[in-house]
Parts: structure tokens; C-alpha cells; sequence
């Protein structure tokens, strides 16, 4: 269930950087910029989510086994 929710979260922020581009050629400044913020956001969580620490586990990895860290 997390690989669905991790692999959505990707899925909305490339999304969401596409839809700020298209905004950005049409002249607007504010939403995309509001669009992009969001997606870095996302971005970031993913990789908090998936980056190994120094033992060489994730976050997504101790919640698929229960493991508390």
C-alpha cells in the first residue's frame, strides 16, 4: 500500500511541475510558482521517505515491516 501511495506522490508532482509549465507559457506567475513550491514539497517527502540512513534502512522499509526506529 505504501508503494501505491510513494509511487502517486511522484506521479502528482511531475503532475504538477508539468501543468506549472504549460501555466507559465500561458503568462500567468503566481499559480506556478504555488505549483512548483508544492511539488518540490512532494519531492522532498519522497526522498525522506525512500533515502537510506547510515544502517542502510528507509522509512518505507521499516513501515512495510513494522520495525519502529
Amino acid at each position: 500500500m505504501l508503494d501505491i501511495a510513494l509511487s502517486l506522490l511522484m506521479l502528482a508532482a511531475i503532475a504538477l511541475v508539468a501543468g506549472a509549465v504549460f501555466l507559465f507559457r500561458r503568462g500567468e506567475r503566481k499559480r506556478p510558482v504555488l505549483m512548483l513550491t508544492l511539488a518540490g514539497i512532494m519531492a522532498m517527502n519522497l526522498i525522506i521517505w525512500t533515502l537510506p540512513d547510515k544502517a542502510g534502512s528507509s522509512l518505507a522499509e521499516a513501515a512495510k515491516t513494522g520495525v519502529p526506529q
